[in-house]
């Protein structure tokens, strides 16, 4: 098993096993992530991470793994009113009462 060197913010380099890291890449970007829980103070430790320095990664064992971003992302901005604090305050009360927001789910079915 390969032992890699990488820097927490709080304790400065350790040293860590393959098993220990572990590699994100994105599936829109190719843009990638390795992470790992810092064997000192235990804080889960995510730094950007180049191409080749992910192929050393995954070549020396490490796990990988894809993801995409949620397709909320995608969706085009700018459309409609922003939400106020009044909003938020009726949204709320509409959750307490049960036939409310079963009405008004009914309203958006009719569109």
């Amino acid at each position: 098993m390969a032992t890699i060197r990488a820097s927490c913010s709080e304790c400065g380099d350790v040293e860590l096993t393959t098993g220990d890291v572990h590699v994100r890449v994105c599936t829109a970007d190719n843009q990638g992530t390795y992470l790992f829980r810092c064997p000192v103070c235990a804080m889960t430790v995510v730094k950007p991470a180049e191409a080749r320095t992910i192929d050393l990664l995954v070549a020396s064992g490490v796990s990988y793994e894809t993801w995409e971003p949620p397709l909320e992302l995608a969706e085009p901005r700018g459309t409609g009113q922003p939400i106020t604090h009044d909003d938020l305050i009726d949204f709320h009360h509409l959750l307490q009462d049960d036939d409310r927001l079963w009405q008004a789910l009914g309203a958006l079915d009719e569109r």
